[in-house]
């Protein structure tokens, strides 16, 4: 089992980066995971984490370019609807005021983990950007998490995890319906420690 959750991860790994064929696979490989170790995933409320995982190779320096991204500690406290309400309000305003531009068209790179410029940004931009705008309307930055997954189309994709007292919900630039995580048909591979953001922890959870 050591063995194979090194491969495992090897593979999560590659299909971060992109690769049609390692994402198709790893789809195929978390499917058997989730059946033969998690078959309850979809009626879970929260993601549940497997282990350690190194974080997204864009992710690498995410805790040094920006520290809320990865802070822990809320400012204040603020009422379960108060929250609710101010994530979907800035939701919907990061998905309304940002292009979705490609890293590729953008920086000339494949990955770049950063806040949208004037031009726009892609997934992870948007997620970046929501949590940063949520941090400062004061929720608490451990109930934040960024995740990323595979698509419907099994395409790699990343959201923003909004940890409520009911469940994960899912903050995604693709739509500004904010949905459990387990309704959204995607397929969990990493996502940010919920005890310590600094870290990642591998989900491999199927919704």
């Amino acid at each position: 089992m050591k063995s194979f959750g090194i491969k495992f991860d090897a593979l999560v790994a590659r299909a971060a980066a992109g690769s049609a064929r390692t994402i198709g696979l790893v789809a195929l490989v978390c499917g058997s995971v989730v059946a033969g170790t998690n078959a309850n995933a979809a009626e879970t409320a929260f993601i549940p984490s497997v282990a350690a995982s190194p974080p997204p190779a864009g992710a690498q320096q995410l805790c040094r370019q920006y520290t809320w991204a990865c802070a822990k500690k809320a400012a204040i406290s603020l009422p379960s609807h108060q929250e609710l309400r101010l994530v979907k309000q800035i939701n919907r305003q990061v998905n309304a005021s940002t292009r979705s531009v490609s890293d590729q068209s953008q920086y000339k790179t494949r990955e770049r983990w950063a806040l949208p410029t004037s031009l726009g940004g892609d997934c992870e931009d948007f997620a970046l950007l929501k949590k940063r705008d949520l941090i400062r309307a004061g929720i608490d930055p451990s109930k934040l998490l960024i995740a990323t997954v595979l698509d419907t189309r099994r395409n790699a994709h990343a959201v923003l995890v909004y940890r409520s007292g009911q469940g994960d919900l899912v903050l995604d630039n693709l739509t500004n319906k904010i949905k459990p995580w387990s309704a959204t048909q995607y397929l969990f591979l990493r996502m940010q420690d919920p005890k310590q953001p600094r870290r990642w922890v591998g989900v491999y959870g199927r919704s």
